[in-house]
C-alpha cells in the first residue's frame, strides 16, 4: 500500500483507463490534465488510430481536445491489453447493458476482469466505474482478478467509484463532480480516494462497495421515476385537455418541496432506461419487489407508443391514413445537442411507424446516418437536408429531440403537421403536443 500511495501523491502513478467512450475520454482527459500518465485501452481498434492521429469519435469530446492530449505527451492509446502490467492503476469503463431477456449483461465487466486478471501483478490498484447491481465488484470482478493466486486487499486493492458523466453537459466538468468510492476493504478505499483526491473536487467514502454501487443506482432511479410520473400526468393531463408543460412550469415556481421533471416520447441513454432493472433483478434474488421502479419503467416503455398514437389521431382528423403516410422524424440522439444515439425512444419510435406501413425519413444535426443499434439493428431510415421543401412534402414531422439547431418556427411555418414531443414548437394550429 506505501509503494503505491507516494507514487500517486506525487502523480508519478500511471492510470490505465478501460474503455475509451461516453466516460473513458472524458477520465482520460481528467487525470492527464492533472498531470498524470495516462494509458487508453479500447478492443476498438479504429477508436485508437483516431486518437492517435489527434481525432474524436465524441461529438461532446472535441478533436481538439483529443489533439491537446496527444501533445503533451502524456496519454497513448492502445488495444495492447498486455500493457495493463506496466500501470498502476486500472479504471474500468465499459458498457453495462441489459440482454434480451431484461437481465443485467456482464459480459464486458467479466471479459475485462478476465484481460486485468492475465496481467495483475502486486501493488496494482483496480477500480470499476461501469454502473451496475450491488455486489458485482465483489461477488464478479474480485473472484476473476483473484484466478491468478492474488489476494485483493492484501496482493492488490480493488474498489468501485460510479461514473456521473452527463454528455452535452457544460455547466459541471467531471472535476467538479463528487465522487463516491467504495473499496472491498480499508486499504483499497483508501488507495482509490487517494487517486480521486487528486483529480477532482472532492471525494465522498463511503462504507463499501455495495454502498457505492447502489448510490449510483439511487442517482437514476430517482430520475427515472419522476420522468415516469410527468410521462404518466402529460397523458393524463392531454385527456383533461390541460397542458402538462405549464402545470409544471406553475409548479416549479414554489422556492422549496418541488422539483422539476419534464415529460418526452420515452426514456434514452445508456443510464436511466437500463439501469432500474440492474436493481429489479438483483432485489428478486433476495426475494424483494420493486413494484414502484417496475411501474416507472413500463410507464416510460410506452411513451412511443403514446406518441405514434397522437400521431395517428392527427392524421386521422386530417384524412389521412398512417399507413403510407410521410413522417419526418427530428433528432435521433437520445437528449437535445448531443451525438449519443444509446436506447432513444427514436428506434421505438421510427420501428412503430415502420411497422404501421408509414415511409419515414429523418434529420439529425448531429447523427447524419442512422446507426444500427443492438435491439433494432439496421432499420435503412433514410436521412434528408431539413429544407423547406422537405417540410412540406411530409404529412407529418415528429419532434423527437429538442436540438438548439432547429429553427422551430420555420419548421411550424413550412410543416403540414408538427407532433411535437418536446414543447419546443411555437403552438399554432397545426402542432400537437404529444
Amino acid at each position: 500500500m506505501k509503494d503505491l500511495r507516494k507514487p500517486i501523491e506525487t502523480k508519478r502513478a500511471v492510470v490505465g483507463v478501460i474503455g475509451l467512450g461516453y466516460v473513458g475520454l472524458p477520465l482520460v482527459r481528467l487525470f492527464s490534465g492533472k498531470g498524470f500518465t495516462v494509458v487508453g485501452f479500447d478492443v476498438d481498434r479504429t477508436k485508437i488510430e483516431k486518437l492517435r492521429k489527434g481525432k474524436s469519435y465524441i461529438k461532446s469530446f472535441p478533436s481538439s481536445a483529443v489533439a491537446t492530449l496527444v501533445r503533451n505527451g502524456r496519454f497513448t492509446a492502445t488495444d495492447d491489453f498486455r500493457r495493463l502490467r506496466n500501470v498502476d492503476a486500472v479504471i474500468i469503463c465499459v458498457p453495462t447493458p441489459l440482454a434480451a431477456d431484461g437481465q443485467p449483461d456482464l459480459s464486458y465487466i467479466r471479459r475485462t476482469a478476465e484481460t486485468i486478471a492475465k496481467t495483475l501483478r502486486r501493488g496494482q490498484l483496480v477500480v470499476l466505474e461501469s454502473t451496475t447491481y450491488p455486489g458485482t465488484t465483489r461477488e464478479v470482478m474480485k473472484p476473476i482478478l483473484e484466478s491468478g493466486g492474488l489476494k485483493a486487499g492484501k496482493d492488490f486493492y480493488l474498489a468501485f467509484s460510479p461514473e456521473r458523466e452527463d454528455p452535452g453537459r457544460k455547466d459541471f466538468t467531471n472535476a467538479d463532480i463528487p465522487k463516491v468510492v467504495g473499496g472491498i476493504d480499508n486499504a483499497s478505499l483508501e488507495l482509490a480516494a487517494l487517486l480521486y483526491e487528486q483529480a477532482v473536487v472532492r471525494v465522498v467514502k463511503v462504507s463499501s462497495c455495495e454502498v457505492a454501487e447502489s448510490a449510483k443506482l439511487l442517482e437514476n432511479i430517482y430520475r427515472c421515476v419522476n420522468i415516469a410520473l410527468v410521462n404518466e400526468l402529460k397523458v393524463t393531463f392531454d385527456k383533461m385537455g390541460i397542458d402538462v408543460w405549464e402545470v409544471i412550469h406553475a409548479a416549479a415556481t414554489k422556492p422549496f418541496g418541488f422539483q422539476p421533471f419534464y415529460p418526452g416520447p420515452g426514456m434514452g441513454g445508456h443510464c436511466i432506461p437500463i439501469d432500474p432493472f440492474y436493481l429489479t433483478w438483483r432485489a428478486r434474488e433476495f426475494g424483494a419487489s420493486t413494484r414502484f421502479i417496475e411501474l416507472a419503467g413500463e410507464i416510460n416503455v410506452q411513451m412511443p407508443f403514446h406518441v405514434v398514437g397522437k400521431l395517428e389521431e392527427a392524421l386521422k382528423k386530417a384524412k389521412k391514413d398512417l399507413a403510407g403516410a410521410k413522417v419526418l422524424i427530428l433528432g435521433i440522439a437520445y437528449k437535445k445537442d448531443i451525438d449519443d444515439p444509446r436506447e432513444s425512444p427514436a428506434f421505438k419510435i421510427i420501428e412503430i411507424l415502420k411497422r404501421k406501413g408509414a415511409v419515414v425519413r429523418f434529420n439529425d444535426p448531429h447523427i447524419p446516418q442512422l446507426p444500427s443499434m443492438r435491439h433494432y439493428g439496421e432499420m435503412k431510415v433514410p436521412p434528408v437536408a431539413l429544407t423547406d421543401k422537405v417540410l412540406r412534402e411530409h404529412d407529418a414531422v415528429v419532434i423527437v429531440t429538442d436540438h438548439s439547431a432547429y429553427d422551430y418556427k420555420r419548421i411550424v411555418r413550412h410543416a403540414r403537421l408538427v407532433i411535437d414531443t418536446r414543447n419546443a414548437a411555437p403552438r399554432r394550429k397545426n402542432v400537437v403536443p404529444a
